[in-house]
């Protein structure tokens, strides 16, 4: 709702520049405008604006199998910027809205890899990475490691998404995934994270809060979406798509609307619901919804870590500015958010410097986010300078340290007590020369 909002009083008293907007959601494409194409889905949305403006949903194009892209490229990489580059050409400034993160970023540079998927005949084509998906991660990552060492050095065997990805380009191109990046990386504009932006002088607007508000917003939210039937939806879900598939042990969220949060929190709850006690049930029920807000707060710190290492950190030279509001207190949302929003767009119309300074956050240049790194004491692979500095002050690595060190001091105060004792002496120096017996003691040790 906050986004519309925004998006509305931006288009009222900018809709002399700006008339056309694209609101990011899952699949959706939404275009104000004169020109837009009104659906019967946006229309509470038009009676609660009030917009002279119309808006509508943009119809997302089914793309043929033998096109050869992804779902996420589908998105990002065609439908989205056709449309984008529909709107400048019709001399208007699209305006993307919310939606995730790294899909935002796929949008703004180069950073997506297209291969090709694999027929199975001339109806039917099979989706490599869900196929690999299903083998161990380990494997996975052993095969990586012989057809793109580099690429396997940067990712850790249990991150079997990734690592299944790189294999995919590689076995559906012939090229490695590594080759693939450095490509894009030695592009004018480049940097180490992808390639250049795709569309110029872009300005991100980026409305964050204090977390402890944020945390108590999104608690209310899941008791927002409880009280208006959340329980109702996700029963005829089940009863519908999943019920089928639990009972034959076939149930994956790990892929599609499966793995949406809201859903598989609740999947005890909902296989055993009728079936156990009404106290069981209950219990179950709180803890699905105890779950829900747990990984909802964990999704949105991941968000803004996102938006803070790969925005604000981002290394290179094609890194737009990102500009802060601050929305903690709602009661200021005119004097802390509208306005200022209002001037820094206003300022990149016409061509001017925004009087609100960017977010900067410092950037180490040395630090390697993918650098792979191998504890043996506590038999652990840790990818990243970050992480592994972390690793090497966690409690679990010094109770490691702690150990083996116990374990040295022991051997050598066994190896000392057995070079002054009097009866190892003379046992050494029946079998030989003491010089001998010591190498034999010291190799044994």
């Amino acid at each position: 709702m906050v986004w519309k909002i925004t998006v509305s009083l931006l288009l009222r008293v900018l809709s002399s520049d700006c008339t056309i907007s694209v609101s990011w959601g899952l699949l959706r494409l939404r275009e104000f405008g004169p020109h837009s194409r009104p659906t019967e889905s946006e229309s509470a949305f038009k009676q609660e604006s009030q917009q002279p403006n119309e808006c509508g949903f943009l119809p997302i194009p089914s793309f043929p199998s033998e096109s050869g892209f992804s779902s996420d490229i589908k998105y990002c990489d065609v439908f989205l910027n056709i449309h984008i580059e529909d709107i400048f050409a019709r001399d208007k400034i699209p305006i993307v809205v919310g939606g995730t993160n790294y899909y935002i970023e796929a949008l703004l540079w180069k950073v997506l890899v297209n291969a090709k998927p694999q027929e199975m005949d001339t109806e039917k084509v099979i989706d490599r990475k869900v196929e690999l998906e299903k083998e161990d991660g380990h494997v996975l990552h052993k095969r990586l490691s012989q057809v793109d060492p580099e690429r396997a050095a940067k990712l850790h065997p249990h991150d079997k998404r990734k690592v299944a990805r790189s294999l995919q380009v590689f076995e559906e191109t012939g090229i490695s995934h590594s080759e693939f990046l450095h490509r894009q990386q030695a592009e004018e504009g480049g940097g180490p994270l992808g390639g250049p932006l795709k569309f110029p002088n872009p300005c991100i607007l980026w409305l964050h809060t204090d977390q402890t508000v944020l945390d108590e917003r999104l608690d209310k939210r899941v008791d927002d979406m409880l009280a208006a039937g959340l329980l109702d939806e996700l029963r005829d879900f089940h009863r519908r798509y999943n019920q089928k598939k639990v009972a034959e042990n076939s149930q994956d969220y790990q892929h599609g609307i499966f793995q949406s949060i809201g859903f598989k929190e609740f999947h005890e709850y909902l296989i055993t619901e009728g079936k156990c006690t009404p106290e069981t049930s209950n219990q179950l029920l709180k803890k699905g919804i105890e779950a829900l807000k747990q990984v909802t707060k964990r999704y949105a710190r991941k968000q803004n870590r996102w938006v803070k290492n790969r925005f604000l950190s981002r290394p290179g030279p094609s890194v737009p500015p990102v500009y802060g509001l601050e929305v903690s207190d709602v009661s200021k949302w005119e004097e802390s958010v509208l306005e200022p929003a209002l001037e820094i767009v206003r300022s990149f119309i016409q061509g001017h410097q925004p009087a609100a300074a960017p977010v900067k956050m410092p950037c180490n240049e040395t630090e390697n986010k993918r650098s792979y790194h191998m504890c043996d004491l506590c038999d652990r692979i840790i990818i990243g300078d970050r992480e592994w500095a972390a690793h090497r002050k966690s409690k679990s690595h010094l109770h490691q340290l702690k150990k083996r060190r116990k374990l040295d001091s022991d051997a050598v105060a066994t190896i000392e007590s057995q070079s002054i004792s009097p009866d190892r002496d003379k046992e050494l120096k029946e079998k030989g020369s003491p010089g001998q017996n010591d190498e034999e003691l010291k190799f044994s040790v």
